[in-house]
């Protein structure tokens, strides 16, 4: 059963290779991504494995979150693709 999880991060390095954390993000399941440094995603993983993997692609003095959602949520300001998805998938 896949879950709902918001992954957050801060590469604290100038010059760090966002690129690669992102991607990696990317192949961990169906992904929102509306906000700055800030993934809600959908995975049959859990939060320790899908920090753990993503600990390989930063640095040791970088931040990562990883929390599974309840699925209640409230936002505004989103365009209505981020909105939809959030309506959806949540």
């Amino acid at each position: 059963m896949k879950k709902t999880y918001l992954i957050g991060y801060d590469l604290n390095r100038t010059g760090q290779d966002y690129e690669t954390l992102i991607d990696e993000i990317k192949k961990l399941g169906t992904w929102w991504h509306c906000l700055d440094s800030t993934f809600i995603i959908k995975s049959t993983s859990t939060a320790t494995l899908i920090r753990n993997h993503l600990m390989t692609f930063i640095d040791s003095n970088d931040e990562l979150l990883v929390v599974g959602l309840s699925g209640e949520g409230a936002w505004t300001g989103f365009s209505n693709e981020c909105s939809n998805w959030l309506k959806n998938n949540l």
